[in-house]
């Protein structure tokens, strides 16, 4: 059993490191221009919740559209964002549904 734990180690630690130095070459983007203009708050941020699929297929084919905004005041456009995604199974899923009526068993 120690062998397997050095192995799971070992693999973990060569993992860790070859995905340290793939991120180390990631592009750093340029946001000064961004912080200048309007800042999103919480509204801002349910709004681009809600549309975040249709940002997000159009992103796909423009390089100047965002499915999260560069500019924002931080927590509250991230909550709001969050909520209108539905993030967190708030507005969909089991959590909303009703209970359903049985049927009786006849037999």
């Amino acid at each position: 059993m120690k062998v397997l734990n050095n192995k799971v180690f070992l693999n973990t630690g060569i993992l860790v490191i070859i995905i340290l130095l793939i991120t180390g070459c990631a592009n750093n983007e340029p946001v000064g221009a961004c912080v200048s203009g309007i800042q999103y708050g919480f509204w801002g941020g349910l709004w681009h919740g809600i549309i975040a699929p249709v940002d997000f297929v159009i992103s796909l084919f423009r390089s100047d559209f965002t499915v999260f905004a560069p500019n924002n005041n931080g927590a509250w456009y991230a909550f709001g964002f969050i909520i209108g995604s539905g993030g967190w199974g708030f507005f969909g899923g089991k959590g909303v549904s009703r209970r359903r009526k049985r049927k009786p068993d006849y037999q």
